[in-house]
Formats: structure tokens, C-alpha cells, sequence
């Protein structure tokens, strides 16, 4: 892989070890599409999610590519009464990352972050690496050492 993403200069900073995924030859646009085109389980591909609360603090939310986010459950999760998804327009300016290419680390600035606990169960996970067709895989334990986050279990089965 040429390119280095930003997700993957910040890792290298902090002397963390990743394994690089591309998938810049396909046209694979949900998680699921490129979990299957790398040929990785996607209960271990994960997508992030912004999200803003009606207080009008923003959340992150970093769950299974194959599953949904559980709209409840994450306003549980941070403590808030209610959460919207933010709109895709809004995400550039807020985080730095376009749609599909967003990545919980190297945001312009820190949100809440929380990851589906059964992040927590596997030896690696992989996430986006903040660019659209490049993907991190590392120990979910390595993501602590760039970012604070929590555990909480924010997801629905997908319909």
C-alpha cells in the first residue's frame, strides 16, 4: 500500500502496529462489501457513526459493519435523553472525514466514543483509516493509546 492515510501516520506516531488494508480496486461501498472483499469476518469490520444529541453535544459510535446502530441504547450509553445520526453534509466540517470514510481516530476534535463491546472479544478489529478504500487492522486494546473510548452494547440487529 503507497498511500498513508492520516489515521495511519497518527498510529505510526504513537510506535502502535497496524496491519494496512486496501480495497481501492473495487467499487465496495457498505461495510459489508468490503469486509467481503478484503475476506474479513464482519462481525470484526467495524464502521463509525457521528451522531449529535439533542443537547447538541456530538457522539461517536463504532459498531459491526453488519449490524445497525441502536438510537436508544447509545443515548443510554453517553447519557443523553435522545441522539439523531448527523447529516452526511455536516460530517466534512465536523470531523475532518467525508462520508464512508470516516474513522474514530484523527477527528479534527475528540467526541465520546464508544465501541460495540464485542469490539473487546477479538484479537483485531479493523476500522476505516480515514480515507475511502484503506482500512486499519489493530487490537482494540492499541486504540486506547491514541483515543479515550468505552465499551456499551449500542446496536440492533440489522432488518
Amino acid at each position: 500500500m503507497e498511500e498513508k492515510t492520516n489515521v495511519m501516520r497518527i498510529l505510526e506516531q504513537k510506535k502502535i502496529a497496524y496491519q494496512p488494508h486496501s480495497y481501492v480496486t473495487t467499487d465496495a461501498v457498505s461495510g459489508t462489501e468490503v469486509a467481503a472483499v478484503l475476506g474479513q469476518d464482519p462481525k470484526r469490520v467495524f464502521k463509525t457513526l457521528v451522531t449529535v444529541a439533542k443537547s447538541g453535544n456530538h457522539y461517536v459510535f463504532v459498531i459491526p459493519v453488519e449490524k445497525e446502530l441502536d438510537l436508544k441504547k447509545a443515548a443510554k450509553a453517553v447519557g443523553e435523553k435522545s441522539i439523531d445520526m448527523v447529516k452526511s453534509k455536516e460530517l466534512l466540517g465536523l470531523t475532518g472525514y467525508i462520508h464512508g470514510g470516516c474513522s474514530p481516530i484523527g477527528m479534527k476534535k475528540f467526541f465520546k466514543t464508544t465501541f460495540q463491546k464485542e469490539a473487546a472479544e477479538y484479537d483485531t478489529i479493523m476500522f476505516s483509516a480515514g480515507k475511502i478504500g484503506y482500512q486499519v487492522e489493530l487490537p482494540l486494546k492499541e486504540v486506547s493509546k491514541v483515543i479515550r473510548y468505552q465499551l456499551g452494547d449500542i446496536v440492533t440487529e440489522a432488518q
